[in-house]
């Protein structure tokens, strides 16, 4: 099965509500890192007239929606290809999903899980409390700002990993993780995406202000991967339509690519003549054979329902088993002296 893979950040603020950057400013800070697309999702607000190609890299529009009478935040979503404004539904997160649904668009869990940060006002937790809802697509697993966010647990804290950013991104919180092995014993289809959430914003430290993680920066580190039936062709629709898919089908995985490149993984799953995709479900007509690719060495893990199956260390792994399930693959390797989260699939169900 021929795919095409493309590397962006779905989770991305402007100066229309609390970024720094400009649209086009983003673009080409995603393009200075090697992406292929970006999507801006400013908070209540959908921005119209700025979705193109800035030189070689996509800059998509979509949305971050939440109530903003909520007292504590909660109930953040992420909103793609709606082609509208859709915030006054915030107040009501299930008629939000099903309204992006019914628009055709595509809505992700943002920061599912967080920790508060006491060095200054502002940083407080905002995680999703609404699990009652269905129609999402899946769940913002790892993003870099909420990690940075739970480090600073002091000022001394927030001074070193300020200056040592890299030190900081370590993987998804064991919390959300373990959220999202529950939602796939369940039943639920959750596909994975890992973002930036990225401001430009400027930070006190000690008596100095400094921009805490900058665009580019970040567009290095944890961004979405997607594969695609079809290649970009350079027109805003048809690359548009094949960004959303694959959003839709979670046909993504979420790679860290500060450390090492990240593209060229791959996890598949065949029984008899059936074969299965990052997202897909299989039927089973004997054993199922999966296969996974790293782009480099390092320890691979496949989890079944939350439990580990299998791990190798290595650059490939291949597992035969007759147990249906959901399954999903952990990559990780040794960073800067110590482990780290490197690759996160989304899941197969073998039914």
């Amino acid at each position: 099965m021929s795919v095409y893979e493309y590397i962006g950040n779905l989770h991305v603020h402007t100066v229309y509500s609390d970024g720094k950057a400009l649209h086009a400013d983003v673009a080409r800070a995603a393009g200075k890192a090697g992406l292929h697309f970006v999507v801006c999702t400013d908070h209540n607000v959908w921005v119209d007239g700025v979705e193109g190609y800035y030189e070689n890299t996509l800059l998509l529009v979509g949305e971050e929606i939440h109530d903003v009478r909520l007292q504590p935040q909660s109930n953040h979503l992420l909103v793609y290809n709606t082609q509208t404004e859709l915030s006054p539904k915030a107040s009501a997160p299930q008629a939000l999903i099903d309204e992006v649904n019914r628009r055709g668009g595509v809505a992700y869990i943002a920061h599912p899980f967080e920790y508060s940060s006491p060095v200054q006002p502002g940083l407080d937790a905002i995680p999703w409390t609404d699990w009652d809802v269905t129609g999402y697509a899946g769940l913002e697993i790892w993003n870099t700002m909420s990690e940075f966010k739970a480090l600073m647990r002091n000022k001394l804290a927030a001074l070193i990993y300020t200056t040592f950013p890299a030190w900081g991104i370590t993987g998804p919180f064991q919390a959300t993780l373990r959220l999202w092995d529950d939602l796939l014993a369940q039943g639920k289809r959750v596909a994975a995406i890992g973002n930036a959430d990225a401001h430009g914003n400027e930070y006190s430290v000690g008596k100095s202000k400094r921009t805490l993680l900058p665009y580019d920066y970040l567009f290095r580190c944890v961004n979405t991967h997607i594969l695609t039936e079809r290649p970009f062709n350079g027109i805003l629709e048809h690359d548009r339509a094949l960004v959303y898919s694959a959003l839709r089908a979670g046909r993504t995985f979420v790679g860290y690519d500060l450390p090492a490149p990240t593209a060229g993984f791959r996890f598949t799953a065949r029984s008899g003549s059936n074969v299965a995709l990052m997202g897909d479900e299989i039927v089973r007509t004997g054993a199922t054979i999966f296969e996974i690719q790293a782009p480099d060495t390092a320890h691979i893990r496949l989890v079944c329902n939350g439990k580990t199956v299998v791990t190798e260390h290595g650059t490939a792994l291949k597992h035969t088993t007759a147990e249906p399930g959901v399954y999903r693959v952990e990559v990780y390797r040794t960073y800067q002296l110590s482990r780290r989260g490197w690759i996160f699939s989304s899941p197969i169900a073998v039914v």
